[in-house]
């Protein structure tokens, strides 16, 4: 072998820059790999509630040392290509370095919003998956995080519209799936339907959803009376609650309410609507 030709062919400037490109692939993916197990190890280290907050724990932070490690490698493999290519790293330095001093101040916001950020994640506010409600300038904003960088979150709600929000604005957050969540349901019916009915037919349509095959998963506590909780116009209000795992709470509900009008049909409990008397003078 012709060790020369090698070394004349690894010195040429075309094969150093695709063998940096190549290296950068490499190192990335490597990154990569290295990155999902300590945060895999370290986030089970920890205790979570659930097992699917374990995931969005992981996931969440994974994604933001992947971004951070794929920035680094990616500068420092155009710093070296550069050099290859002859251009002068320390007049673009000054360059870049006059730059900021211009921009520096347009850049505190851009700041701030990664201080909250690191804030975001360290403190484990919500993460990828979570359904939340983020007040951003007071405005709020409900939806599923789908991503979450140290500058901003996306939120995408029911409309399918989809909310990128800077760290930095955002002043309270609300979790609804983190740990339990709570089936709250206010329930009206007559004035003439027996309480005592309404609350066995309410407990056992909740103890037979938990005891379900399909619903017993997603129930911790099942759903009970609670309460009389007050008098409208045209209906007593009832209270009924019970715990589910988090993000469960909706479909839950949707399923009692179905439930619980059949429940209420056959024991002749009657739900009551708004209804207009209309009187005519006679003339």
């Amino acid at each position: 072998m012709d060790y020369a030709l090698v070394k004349d062919i690894l010195s040429m400037p075309v094969v150093k820059i695709a063998l940096t490109i190549l290296a950068a692939f490499l190192v990335q993916f490597i990154s990569t790999r290295i990155i999902s197990r300590v945060v895999r190890h370290d986030v089970r280290r920890h205790k979570h509630e659930t097992r699917l907050d374990e995931k969005k724990r992981e996931k969440t932070v994974a994604t933001i040392f992947h971004t951070a490690a794929t920035f680094s490698i990616w500068v420092l493999a155009t710093v070296i290509v550069l050099g290859e290519l002859n251009v002068n790293i320390a007049a673009i330095a000054t360059g870049a370095g006059l730059i900021g001093v211009v921009v520096g101040f347009g850049a505190q916001s851009t700041i701030g919003d990664i201080l909250a950020g690191m804030f975001v994640i360290a403190e484990n506010q919500y993460r990828v998956g979570d359904v939340v409600t983020l007040n951003a300038a007071g405005q709020p904003i409900a939806g599923v995080v789908e991503d979450i960088t140290l500058r901003i979150t996306q939120l995408r709600d029911l409309d399918g519209n989809l909310h990128t929000i800077r760290n930095g604005l955002i002043d309270t957050v609300t979790n609804s799936t983190f740990g339990f969540a709570n089936v709250n349901i206010d329930i009206g019916v007559s004035y003439e339907s027996d309480i005592d009915v309404v609350e066995r037919v309410i407990n056992a349509v909740g103890k037979d959803m938990a005891d379900s095959e399909k619903w017993s998963t997603h129930i911790k506590e099942p759903i009970a009376f609670l309460r009389v909780d007050g008098f409208d116009d045209s209906s007593v209000r009832v209270k009924a609650l019970g715990t589910v795992e988090p993000a469960k709470q909706w479909v839950v509900a949707g399923e009692f309410r179905r439930r619980i009008k059949k429940a209420f049909e056959k024991e002749g409990v009657v739900i009551p609507f708004p209804q207009v008397v209309v009187h005519t003078k006679k003339s």
